[in-house]
């Protein structure tokens, strides 16, 4: 745990760039054996795929650079609580560790919403730490969101 904020620095980086591009700016990066595996922004609109948030396209790119469906001992870092969409799919990858930044108390599916790795049903949940770069990422959001709205 010793280069988390490294990590997370590099999804806040992922972040950015998504956000310049006109996506919601949320930033992911896989990490396994301290190695940065993947990186990956949302392109939900850039593509028109609803499910290429930053989570799952960072999860695709993993698979494909390992030649497997699974990344168990892997360790995802995002700026934004995860869907619970992004939620099951970490936990069907078998991802160890989770560590995000901002909570979204809208479209959280971890702590927030249905809490998808507290569910019985949930075969794999990782460890959680929240609050990762929290004021950066929030920030992120805050400001892109700010100048949206200033456009319409």
């Amino acid at each position: 745990m010793a280069n988390t904020n490294h990590f997370m620095k590099l999804a806040l980086a992922e972040a950015r760039s998504a956000g310049a591009r006109g996506e919601v700016p949320i930033g992911a990066v896989l990490v396994l054996d301290n190695a940065v595996i993947a990186k990956a922004g949302n392109r939900t609109r850039e593509l028109n795929d609803i499910t290429a948030h930053a989570e799952i396209a960072a999860i695709r790119i993993a698979c494909e650079a390992l030649g497997q469906e699974r990344l168990t001992g892997a360790d995802l870092y995002v700026t934004l609580e995860p869907c619970t969409m992004c939620a099951a799919a970490i936990s069907f990858a078998r991802i160890r560790r989770l560590y995000y930044g901002a909570e979204d108390p809208k479209g959280g599916g971890v702590d927030n919403g249905v809490r998808f790795y507290r569910q019985p049903t949930c075969h794999h949940a990782p460890e959680v730490y929240s609050g990762i770069a929290e004021r950066d990422a929030a920030d992120i959001l805050r400001k892109f969101f700010q100048l949206k709205r200033q456009e319409d």
